[in-house]
């Protein structure tokens, strides 16, 4: 995640390139079988579990999330696994027009991570896109600012994190990812300087126009045809 309050276009790219396949796992993973519900045995509704912790792993290295948070390795035997930005990272901070973005720190981190922050804060950065730091602990019901619990003023993360995509996944799957961030791994003590931002904290950057309609339309839409 880059917070709007703590690359270039070619990183950028390469993220899509990143979550097309993170979306191909997704797949995978069953998006559309509703057969198991992770969240139902798990966060949100009581502790988290073994398997939704197991499941959020497979997802988080599955979506390259150490491409940005752990500098480029997928590697959770690494002492500072998604610790977020650190000096001398190539290519860090990631420079978005005249501002400059910091891979934040994922782990339990009381301050310096997401140990302060809860479950559901972590979950409506994934689903909505909006900075924990700045967004109360809600449940969202609307994407339409001052509805339904959605922020009027929305401070939403900063462009390199892939939230737009993330959405699109069930809420199981959204959920695992909560439940192994902050409860799956060590805390790591790894305080990341505040990203730069526009005054509108991004809100002109994620119009439907610009990075898709908020809900993916039934398979198959105008310009999809199975062809077996």
């Amino acid at each position: 995640m880059f917070r709007t309050t703590n690359s270039s276009i070619s990183r950028i790219l390469s993220f899509a390139s990143t979550l097309s396949v993170g979306l191909l796992l997704a797949a995978v993973f069953g998006c559309d079988d509703d057969s198991v519900s992770v969240a139902s045995s798990g966060i949100p509704s009581a502790s988290a579990t073994q398997f939704q912790v197991q499941t959020g792993r497979n997802l988080v290295i599955g979506f390259g999330c150490g491409d940005c948070h752990n500098g480029g390795k997928q590697d959770p035997t690494d002492p500072n696994w998604l610790s977020g930005y650190r000096a001398g990272i190539p290519g860090q901070p990631f420079q978005i027009g005249p501002f400059q973005t910091y891979p934040a720190n994922l782990t339990p981190h009381a301050t310096a991570g997401l140990g302060g922050h809860t479950d559901r804060q972590i979950y409506n950065a994934l689903k909505f896109g909006l900075d924990p730091e700045d967004t109360a602990d809600v449940t969202i019901t609307s994407t339409t600012p001052g509805s339904g619990n959605f922020p009027a003023t929305p401070h939403y993360l900063a462009p390199p994190m892939p939230w737009i995509a993330y959405r699109h996944l069930t809420d199981d799957q959204i959920w695992s990812i909560v439940a192994y961030l902050k409860h799956g791994i060590k805390a790591v003590d790894n305080t990341v300087p505040s990203s730069g931002g526009p005054g509108d904290f991004w809100a002109s950057s994620y119009v439907d126009s610009a990075v898709g309609p908020k809900t993916i339309p039934t398979y198959p839409a105008s310009n999809e045809v199975f062809s077996p």
